[in-house]
């Protein structure tokens, strides 16, 4: 597989998730083999004429997908065939509103669920990942598709912090698929305000996993999604 397959993405889309999407194609249609290497961050990113941390939240949706595993140090290689998982959902799908809305409305439980386990079970590890992702949630690029990628890194090490490996897999499956629904209310709603808002939250959800506090942090997780569900016009059943 060369580079030169590829396509340069344009700006006006939703980086990640369009790059995995090109680079997903090729694994299905045979033009990765199963197994095969794929380009180093380095290619892919000069090749899509994108960052690095873009590719690297690109591989991170194949890889919640079971289209790609990664090996530490090595590289990211097409998952074999007889190991691929069946659970897939194309992004075109999601134009449907019922549709977004179910989706969405799985996420909720899951996510409270992550948050109260992450507050009893994180280790120190956990919340240096979380951290990290709160910093570039709050630092010069929260303006940017790179605040973006830090809100989806912020609940995938939520949900690594977890200690169950099926709550990264399917939390990291499904906020990829709505990563789009957050440009979307970006567009919407006064930027200033809504990004310091997003932020305000996540914070909240932060400080009540750090102090090992599950009721505290599955309210607070609860809230978050709650003021993310009115920010997208989402009505959801909630008990």
């Amino acid at each position: 597989m060369t580079v030169a397959d590829f396509n340069q993405i344009r700006r006006s889309e939703h980086l990640p998730a369009r790059i995995a999407a090109q680079i997903g194609r090729e694994i299905s249609e045979g033009r990765i083999a199963p197994g095969e290497k794929l380009p180093t961050e380095h290619l892919l990113a000069k090749t899509f004429g994108v960052s690095r941390s873009v590719v690297r939240e690109a591989i991170a949706q194949l890889r919640n997908e079971g289209l790609v595993e990664t090996r530490q140090g090595v590289g990211a290689f097409a998952t074999e065939i007889e190991r691929r998982q069946s659970l897939r959902i194309e992004q075109g799908d999601l134009s449907d509103r019922d549709t977004f809305r179910s989706l969405y409305q799985l996420r909720m439980p899951l996510e409270i669920e992550a948050a109260g386990l992450a507050a009893i079970h994180h280790t120190p590890e956990d919340m240096a990942r979380i951290d990290e992702a709160l910093a570039q949630m709050t630092g010069a690029e929260k303006w940017t598709e790179q605040g973006i990628a830090a809100d989806l890194v912020f609940h995938r090490a939520l949900a690594g912090a977890t200690q169950n490996e099926y709550f990264l897999l399917f939390i990291g499956f499904i906020a990829e698929r709505i990563s789009l629904a957050i440009n979307a209310a970006r567009a919407k709603a006064v930027l200033e305000e809504i990004v310091e808002v997003t932020i305000s939250e996540h914070v909240a959800i932060r400080e009540a996993v750090a102090s090992r506090d599950p009721v505290r942090a599955r309210d607070a997780m609860r809230r978050h999604l709650e003021e993310a569900a009115g920010r997208l016009d989402l009505t959801l059943e909630t008990f």
